[in-house]
């Protein structure tokens, strides 16, 4: 099986279960919380070094900080090997902490720099937002669900991730007040790409998002914003749970 179709398989399974020497940024650049453990460690490294093995994952940054960022810690009711295995898991409410190689996949993708500031639209159970915030100067990420959000805001607090702000609210509107974002991330997919995401991408900017109206007819996309407008590349077809306006709530 190629990258690509191991990816698309990766990915529907999201839906179904609804550094070289690396240069780290941000305060989250520190040592592990004290929440980790030489298991976890060892745990982390075995699971990096699978995606590594399987093309899911260059050695590089992202694959450091994967080492790093405690898992476990944002799926606190499950064991050491369940939190590790490469596979998503559930938070509740419906939702799941996406399996590692799509986190890996996309993170990857958004092709980030120390400082960069970056928006989420669906923070879930914070990992992500937290991968994010060791690579990244500043993180903004919105979250529909209200519990989810105040979870994930105490857990990030907690765990020291202090350039990481958490918001409630609709992602199609974004986080306009914090404006322009050198990279967007979108992990559940719009029908189509939503304008105000658009207009709050620096110029410049990367944008990754799954983007269609079912989960067997999306593709993952990643939009580069130039002078000329927008220019677009398709990586794949995936399958994600649809993005919710918080209108339908």
């Amino acid at each position: 099986m190629n990258r690509l179709s191991r990816a698309f398989v990766l990915l529907l399974l999201v839906s179904t279960c609804n550094p070289g020497a690396p240069t780290l940024s941000g305060d989250a650049a520190a040592d592990p919380p004290p929440v980790d453990s030489p298991r976890a460690r060892a745990l982390r490294e075995r699971l990096v070094s699978t995606l590594i093995v399987e093309g899911d994952l260059p050695e590089g940054r992202v694959a450091e900080v994967l080492r790093r960022v405690p898992r476990h810690a944002f799926v606190p009711d499950v064991s050491l090997d369940e939190a590790y295995a490469n596979r998503p898991l559930p938070i509740g409410f419906e939702q799941t902490i996406s399996q590692p190689a799509v986190v890996a996949m996309m993170t990857e993708a958004l092709e980030l720099s120390p400082h960069h500031r970056v928006l989420e639209i669906g923070t879930g159970s914070g990992y992500q937002a937290a991968i994010l915030g060791v690579l990244s100067r500043e993180v903004f990420t919105v979250e529909l669900v209200p519990e989810l959000a105040e979870r994930s805001r105490r857990r990030l607090a907690d765990l020291g991730y202090s350039n990481v702000h958490v918001r409630a609210g609709d992602g199609y509107q974004g986080w306009p007040e914090h404006a322009p974002f050198d990279r967007i991330i979108v992990t559940a997919a719009p029908p189509a790409l939503p304008q105000a995401l658009v207009d709050q991408l620096a110029l410049g900017g990367v944008l990754v998002v799954p983007v269609g109206p079912r989960a067997l007819d999306q593709q993952l996309l990643r939009y580069r914003k130039l002078d000329g407008g927008l220019r677009v590349e398709d990586l794949g077809p995936v399958a994600f749970v649809p993005m919710v306006p918080a209108s339908s709530r």
